[in-house]
């Protein structure tokens, strides 16, 4: 049913006259009216005014405004659609969630995180490495300093068992955590070398230390 040909049937309802009664004054069959209030026939101007004037009510003004408001509800969603904030932000969330992982902070004991930091999953894989062999080292002392890796600086590291020539290390040796540059002597022997204020190396036996993990990137304190 058209929205004229529904406030047609409305007004000649209101009014008292049936379909033929109505007909009749207009000069027209009832099937005629029929079809009109159902929207299946499109009336003329002329048409429009004489049943405005048997009806008592200007169908003119009835069918723009039924136009009017129908242009201004489609305008409405179109072109005012406004995104429900908290919607667009789960989305953004949930998008993040699928490739950001938080990767733990630890310090030299790696008993328990003092923290996180959110890191690109990539290939299931964080920066090349297993999601499980990747961690933050907080630095606790100077140290290292020559290397430019001083105390409260973050470094990224993956753990590691063999001893991989010339990197940089979280190692055990004689009970004690440290951050040292490993160099490999010979099948037995490696150099651990340190920087506080000066270069400074210690022969060790292989055996006698234990390598936790490599550090690969390191986030300066400034």
């Amino acid at each position: 049913m058209s929205r004229l040909g529904e406030k047609i049937k409305v007004l000649r309802m209101e009014g008292g006259l049936s379909q033929k009664q109505l007909g009749k004054k207009l000069g027209v069959s009832e099937s005629f009216i029929n079809e009109v209030e159902l929207g299946r026939k499109v009336i003329n101007q002329n048409l429009i005014d004489r049943i405005g004037k048997v009806l008592g009510k200007d169908l003119n003004d009835l069918t723009l405004s039924f136009e009017e408001q129908a242009y201004k509800e489609e305008k409405e969603n179109k072109f005012s659609y406004e995104p429900k904030k908290e919607k667009v932000s789960e989305v953004w969330n949930e998008a993040f969630g699928s490739v950001l992982k938080n990767v733990p902070i630890y310090k030299y004991d790696l008993n328990k995180a003092v923290g996180s930091k959110q890191l690109p999953l990539v290939g299931n894989k964080i920066e090349g490495y297993a999601q499980d062999k990747v961690f933050y080292v907080e630095i606790q002392d100077d140290d290292m300093i020559g290397f430019r890796i001083t105390k409260g600086d973050l470094a990224f590291a993956h753990i590691i068992h063999e001893v991989e020539n010339n990197s940089i290390c979280l190692i055990e040796y004689g009970n004690e955590r440290k951050i040292r540059q490993v160099k490999k002597l010979d099948s037995n022997k490696v150099l651990l070398i340190s920087n506080p204020n000066s270069v400074r190396a210690e022969t060790i036996e292989l055996r006698d230390m234990k390598v936790i993990a490599r550090l690969d990137k390191l986030e300066i304190i400034l």
